[in-house]
């Protein structure tokens, strides 16, 4: 009689603490679920990029999970500090395997932090060129104008040179044209002039830059700088380079080329 009734109480004991088991994890969900809301609701608010607080979200939910199955197991006899030195060794054999791959997460989390572009933005990496179609926190997606799509790792992104064209709403247009050493200098720049201000789209404050830029081996450089709006740029551009040849054409401006003298020498017999 004795035995059994031990038997009746360990049974009693186990279905308690299998009951406050699950009284825990009902518990640990609605609390894990109720912080999840305040925080996203928190970060919504914030101006950290969506990307970003949905990843932080993330890992605020896998710690969460972890700390409660953590306790769940102390409660039925587990020796959670070998199992955290284990989880921790664990977590450094990964990180080291996967230094890479963290570098690129913490390249997008600086770059989600710092915001040197964002998305339709035109930039330059290291030489890559491209509109930015999507940010992860692993790679970054260009999209070229001849519909190319470039994937460039954050790591890289990070840490290279990069140049943001459409940050800013105004741009400069820069175009150098060389005329003949007998053509009149001043003639040509009241041409350039003429052009510019005939553009609705170049700005006349700042008004253009206009002047020699150098005199070269065959011919004499002259600079035209111009503003205009950013979504403008190309227009200009290819604007100006027409309509400056048209007109030293039609003025009678030459538009000199490389050449070269050869001089024929016969020696003697």
């Amino acid at each position: 009689m004795l035995s059994d009734w031990n038997i009746s109480d360990k049974t009693m004991e186990q279905a308690i603490n299998v009951a406050v088991s699950l009284a825990i994890l009902v518990a640990g969900w609605i609390i894990i679920r109720i912080i999840l809301r305040i925080a996203k609701k928190t970060l919504e608010k914030s101006s950290l990029d969506p990307v970003l607080y949905r990843f932080i979200l993330k890992i605020l939910r896998i710690v969460l999970w972890i700390v409660l199955i953590l306790t769940l197991m102390e409660r039925f006899g587990f020796q959670i500090g070998s199992l955290i030195t284990v989880l921790a060794a664990a977590g450094a054999a990964i990180a080291l395997a996967l230094k890479d791959s963290l570098a690129n997460v913490a390249g997008g989390i600086m770059i989600l932090i710092n915001k040197p572009f964002a998305q339709d933005d035109y930039i330059d990496i290291a030489g890559t060129s491209g509109k930015v179609q999507d940010i992860d926190l692993f790679v970054t997606h260009l999209n070229t104008y001849d519909n190319k799509v470039i994937t460039i790792p954050n790591g890289l992104v990070n840490t290279s040179v990069l140049v943001n064209y459409t940050m800013k709403n105004r741009r400069r247009v820069d175009c150098c044209f060389g005329i003949g050493y007998e053509d009149d200098i001043q003639k040509a720049k009241e041409i350039l002039a003429s052009i510019a201000e005939s553009n609705p789209d170049i700005f006349s404050d700042p008004p253009p830059i206009i002047g020699v830029a150098g005199q070269n081996d065959n011919c004499v450089s002259i600079d035209l700088k111009v503003w205009c709006e950013t979504d403008d740029y190309w227009d200009v551009k290819y604007f100006l380079e027409e309509n400056v040849k048209l007109a030293f054409d039609e003025a009678g401006i030459t538009i000199p080329f490389p050449q070269m003298d050869v001089h024929i020498r016969r020696r003697g017999k």
